[in-house]
């Protein structure tokens, strides 16, 4: 069994304030609790149940039942699509496959949906999945559709060839326009539920470049390239950069300017190579609306700024 504790920085239903800091989802949260896995200070609590700020949350996660991930029709937006591979566009919210308490609505159960091949490589919780996105980040990751298709994409991470980029709406103004970030990372030994960069010796080799795109008055648009992929390396490494990234419930500020679902973080640009052609392939998402609105309302602002000064 795994066992998640919280300690909650403001009021709101248990659901929504566990589905906030973790990977599970409100309806995962709901059966826990219906089953007895819930606990505000102590006390066995519903999903509907309050917390204040304070309060300890506790969530016992009884150890997974090895199963068969089944298909959902779950809308899900499918860039491209061959014999060997699927690109994906992962809305914000989605997990990516199942995981402690939560085996339903994931991405995993749509492409069993979707697509009629999906390889067996990473076992039958996690047919296709090469590599995953946090829930609450949205964005490009591709599927294999077979086992050749999949190890090829695996040694493409692993070697490095294979690109991921990403765009993100950090706190305050970074001075630098660039950067490169070489530490190492693991459990953060205070919070098993988060990651933390580690001293040397103490956790894996996590290695981030950034760019900057665009400056606001309290803000900073960022482009981040992955060179290696440790569980929330991009949130982590902004953290660790003094400029977490906007709406991030687990490193982020507690005091947050918008309403946000989650950050503000999209993995916007996929490179590979084919794994049965070679040909180099280079995928884009655009940024979601939630995401483009918010940085149209720090231009406008920039621009009435520029205008009164």
């Amino acid at each position: 069994m795994t066992v998640l504790c919280f300690e909650a920085a403001a009021g709101s239903r248990v659901d929504v304030f566990v589905s906030g800091v973790s990977d599970l989802t409100r309806a995962a949260v709901k059966r826990l609790a219906e089953g007895g896995h819930v606990f505000v200070n102590d006390v066995s609590a519903k999903a509907s149940a309050n917390v204040k700020p304070g309060d300890h949350v506790r969530v016992e996660v009884p150890d997974p039942v090895a199963t068969r991930a089944v298909p959902e029709d779950i809308p899900i937006e499918i860039v491209y699509e061959d014999d060997d591979i699927a690109v994906v566009n992962k809305a914000q919210g989605m997990t990516v496959h199942a995981g402690a308490g939560n085996y339903e609505g994931t991405l995993v159960n749509a492409l069993l949906f979707r697509l009629k091949n999906l390889s067996g490589v990473g076992g039958e919780l996690r047919p296709g999945i090469v590599h995953r996105i946090d829930k609450d980040t949205s964005g490009l990751l591709v599927v294999a559709k077979n086992d050749a298709a999949h190890l090829s994409l695996s040694e493409q991470i692993a070697q490095k060839t294979a690109r991921r980029e990403y765009l993100a709406l950090l706190e305050g103004v970074l001075k630098d326009d660039k950067g490169h970030i070489l530490t190492e990372m693991g459990r953060d030994p205070k919070d098993r539920l988060k990651m933390a960069v580690l001293p040397a010796g103490k956790g894996k080799i996590a290695e981030t470049d950034w760019f900057v795109e665009e400056r606001f008055k309290e803000f900073t648009l960022a482009r981040f390239s992955l060179h290696t992929g440790r569980t929330h390396q991009i949130r982590v490494h902004a953290k660790y950069m003094g400029h977490p990234v906007v709406g991030d419930k687990l490193y982020g500020y507690k005091k947050q300017r918008f309403s946000l679902e989650g950050q503000l973080l999209h993995a916007f640009r996929l490179t590979l190579d084919h794994p049965k052609t070679g040909e180099r392939m280079t995928f884009t998402a655009p940024l979601p609306d939630y995401f483009e609105n918010i940085l149209e309302l720090l231009r406008r602002e920039r621009k009435g700024d520029q205008n009164h000064g």
